[in-house]
Parts: structure tokens; sequence; C-alpha cells
């Protein structure tokens, strides 16, 4: 299998089909980047065009740092591009209000164990999220980026994001005992 930087070199040197190879490598992995912030098939296509047009469009300045740094790239711009789309389609609240009441929940410290969950059911469950906790979510577990640098992008305090990665962590938590006391019945 060609490496990243094989890749490069040959996207550079300005050989086409190295673009497409980039793209059928890459796509289904961005693909389910941008399903963990954008849930909508049809948007998310939008996205993903965006950014492979950008990624095409600026493989000049990538600086490689060995092999998986494309891949990370990538991931990077995708999840950028998606959460431009979210603000820009208004669908991003930047409060952690969603779902009042949520708070009234059984508090429960134990974290459910995902060991036998499949991942296109927990990939479902996140997209059920409310957009603001799936994007905190996915930045801060996903993309391990800290509250500090998510608060930034995303226009709010730093113990907001604290706040809705908390919040969205105990709703996606009961999801899954929900979901996995049914499968026991």
């Amino acid at each position: 299998m060609e490496t990243e930087k094989q890749l490069l070199e040959a996207i550079r040197s300005g050989e086409r089909a190295a673009m497409r190879r980039l793209y059928d490598r890459y796509s289904g992995y961005a693909m389910a980047v941008g399903l963990r912030y954008v849930p909508e098939h049809d948007d998310v296509r939008d996205v993903l065009q965006d950014s492979f047009v950008k990624i095409l469009t600026n493989i000049g300045q990538f600086e490689y740092r060995g092999e998986g740094s494309l891949k990370a790239w990538v991931s990077r711009i995708v999840s950028n591009l998606a959460i431009d789309h979210l603000k820009a389609n208004s669908r991003f609240l930047l409060t952690d209000n969603s779902w009042r009441g949520f708070d009234a929940l059984d508090d429960e410290d134990e974290e459910p164990d995902i060991g036998d969950l499949p991942p296109d059911v927990l990939t479902e469950m996140i997209g059920r999220l409310p957009t603001n906790y799936r994007t905190v979510l996915n930045l801060f577990v996903f993309e391990q980026r800290p509250h500090k640098e998510i608060a930034r992008l995303l226009g709010i305090k730093e113990n907001t994001s604290s706040s809705i990665f908390f919040r969205a962590k105990r709703m996606l938590a009961k999801m899954i005992t929900e979901y996995q006391n049914k499968q026991r019945t």
C-alpha cells in the first residue's frame, strides 16, 4: 500500500490520479468524522465536498510530519468545516441550556461499559445528542482538544464547554444504558 508520503509526493508532482487515490483512501473516514458533527447525510455530503476542495487546494501547504499526519489533517479540516456548517445554518446553540430538565435525571456516576456496543449504534446515539452537546463531545473526546481551545473555536466560555461536555456524557450514558437494558430483555 502506498504510504502517505508517497501519495503526497505524487499529488505534488501533479499526478491527477493521486488526487483520486487520496479521495478514495480518506473519503469513508472523512464521512465518519463529518457524521459525528452533522448527522444529516445530505448536509454532510456538502461538508465533505467543501472539505476535499479545501484539502486539494491547500495540499501544497501541508507539512508532512510522519505517517498518519495526513489523515489527521483531513480529519481536522472536515471537523472544522462541519462546525462552520452548523454555525452557518443556525443549528448551534452557544449555551448549555439544551434539553432543560436533564439535571433531574438520575445521577449515576458509573459509566456504562461500551465494549459490546456496535460502533454504528454509538454513532447513531451521538447523532441524537443536541448539536452543541454533540459538537463539544466530538471535539473533546475524538479530537482531544482542550476545553480552552473548544471555547475559543465555538465562541463560548471555557466553563460552558466543560459543562456541555459533562451533560453530553451523562445524556449519552443514559442512552447507552437504556439500549443495553433493551438488549438484555
